[in-house]
């Protein structure tokens, strides 16, 4: 008996508890310091992101141009080595800045946080503003540098590839943002948290895990957005008629893709829709 009462002291003592939901409007915080450097955070990590992962993307296409002498069409890091750059990246910044804005990066993530009352309003729209002018100055930095391979190699730009309607891309950014947004919720669960002692270290691996996988899939559709800010400011940097054509797709698929994953993961696995209702408790 003494031994299942410790069992049961333990098991209780690492018990969670879930987190008040944010306030929708919480003016205060923009009296906080850590609010404006939590802005800084998410602004300097999307401009390091976009950065490294465009230059990527552009020494890519420039290794394998056949219309140049001495290159070879299978050379480069190949779309392997993109998707490693575009996960590898987003594994090291949220590590980073976890801890001071919630290592975001992604207005997509935000707006499923958002819906899942993780953070207030408005947070949400002062971090997406602050993603997307970090990948602004990312893309920009990259033109500055390289300016002729820039403008020449597409700008990193997010771009639907030939041959793929618009209903498919569209459904790719969905599903792919899905999958990224969903892994969040679930390496940063409370529950597994309070559980699991190892998992918040882990947090960024799974993330950055989710966003490698989805490139290898949809690089050959959609050039890969899940990222309105990653897709925004290499368009704006850019600034040709086919990266603002289906620019649509990759703001309206990301935020229907977080939208889906907040509800299956609040609603469904966490069970948030039974226990309003108080029909039954989970026991999961």
């Amino acid at each position: 008996m003494a031994k299942d009462a410790e069992v049961a002291e333990t098991y209780s003592s690492k018990d969670y508890q879930d987190p008040p939901p944010a306030p929708l409007f919480d003016s205060d915080e923009l009296t906080k310091w850590s609010f404006y450097r939590a802005l800084i955070a998410e602004f300097i990590a999307t401009l390091l992101f976009l950065y490294i992962t465009v230059l990527t993307v552009i020494g890519y296409n420039s290794q394998t141009d056949t219309k140049k002498t001495g290159t070879d069409a299978c050379g480069g890091v190949g779309i392997l080595g993109i998707a490693w750059a575009f996960g590898g990246m987003i594994f090291i910044l949220v590590y980073c800045t976890a801890g001071i804005s919630g290592g975001h990066i992604n207005p997509a993530v935000t707006f499923g946080l958002f819906l899942a009352r993780k953070v207030s309003l408005v947070r949400a729209v002062m971090y997406m503003l602050a993603q997307c002018l970090g990948a602004i100055c990312g893309c920009g930095l990259v033109k500055a540098f390289q300016k002729s391979y820039y403008n020449n190699y597409g700008g990193g730009a997010n771009r639907l590839a030939a041959g793929y309607n618009k209903g498919t891309g569209l459904g790719a950014e969905i599903i792919g943002t899905f999958v990224l947004v969903y892994t969040v919720f679930s390496a940063t669960d409370p529950k597994r948290n309070a559980r699991d002692s190892h998992v918040p270290v882990l947090a960024p691996l799974p993330i950055g895990f989710a966003v490698f996988m989805v490139h290898l899939a949809t690089i050959p559709i959609t050039g890969t957005g899940i990222n309105p800010a990653r897709s925004f400011g290499a368009a704006v940097i850019y600034n040709k008629d086919k990266a603002w054509d289906d620019q649509w797709i990759f703001w309206v698929g990301p935020f229907i893709g977080a939208a889906i994953a907040a509800f299956y993961h609040q609603y469904i696995l966490r069970a948030g829709a039974a226990k309003a209702l108080g029909s039954f408790r989970s026991t999961a």
